[in-house]
Order: structure tokens, then sequence, then C-alpha cells
């Protein structure tokens, strides 16, 4: 006799809101092992990612709200995180003298560094946490949240 688990009801009120709470629970789990990794270094992942943006930029410096709508999660609070990372000397900010409400921001030798001294480990993360999936399996799932999102991207963004 095959014993069944009692129903306590539905677990999910629609497909939709199922593949939303497993999105969320997936990029919990990935989180805390990148938020593991980036304790170390003393750096939240937005922080490393807008040391990554520009360091793609370098030598050349990034206007804030420019680097801001490039970053891959929001961040409401822009000038703040640009404050701590400016604080360890891994940036650098730049007013011009004709337009003191623009700032450019690049990034410092020290920046660079640290960039440079995380990418290994990094790489190590990101296989922990998807290394587990075929290249085919990872393709595909690329071009799932790319679809996913689509429609809820603005026009200019570089996640398109």
């Amino acid at each position: 006799m095959q014993t069944r688990r009692p129903q306590t009801g539905r677990r999910f009120d629609s497909l939709e809101q199922e593949v939303f709470l497993n999105l969320w629970r997936s990029y919990d789990r990935l989180r805390a092992l990148e938020e593991e990794l980036f304790t170390q270094y003393n750096l939240t992942p937005q922080q490393y990612n807008a040391l990554r943006l520009l360091s793609s930029e370098h030598p050349d410096k990034l206007r804030t709200l420019d680097l801001a709508g490039r970053l891959v999660s929001r961040a409401p609070d822009i000038t703040r995180l640009l404050d701590k990372l400016h604080e360890r000397g891994l940036i650098e900010r730049v007013r011009p003298a004709d337009n003191r409400r623009v700032v450019y921001v690049g990034i410092t030798a020290a920046g660079l560094a640290l960039l440079e001294e995380i990418r290994e480990p990094l790489r190590r993360c990101h296989v922990r946490q998807l290394g587990h999936l075929s290249q085919k399996e990872l393709t595909a799932l690329v071009t799932l949240l790319r679809a996913v999102r689509r429609p809820h991207e603005d026009d200019a963004s570089v996640w398109q």
C-alpha cells in the first residue's frame, strides 16, 4: 500500500507564482554563496558590480547616473555606495569645473588590483553556484531569463 502525503492546500496560486517564487529562492541560494565570498573582501555584490563596470571603462570615467543605470540591480543610494568605495581608495570622483552637478567616477589602481585578486575566487564561486549545469542548460537558462525580463527592461537598457 502506497502512503500519500496529506494535501494541506495548494502551494501556489498560479504557475506564474510558482515560477516567480522559484526564481526568488534560486536567487537567495546563489546570493548566499556570493555574499560569503564578497564578505572576505569587505564588499557588497553591488559594490563589486560597480567596480567591474568601472574597470570595463578604464581609463575613462562614467557619469554617476550612467553607472547607476548599468548596475545589475538598482541602487537607490548610489552616492552612499560610491562613498564607501571612495573611502577605501578604490574609485576616484571628478567634478568638471564647468558643471559641478555632474560627477564622473573612475576606478583606481587599488580598485583594479582588488578585482584581479577576486577574479579567481569569484570564478570558483560561479562554478560552485552553477557548475552542475551543462553548457547547453546554461545557454538555455540565459535565453529564458532574457525572455522573462524583456518586457520589463527600459528600451535603453544594456540588459536587452
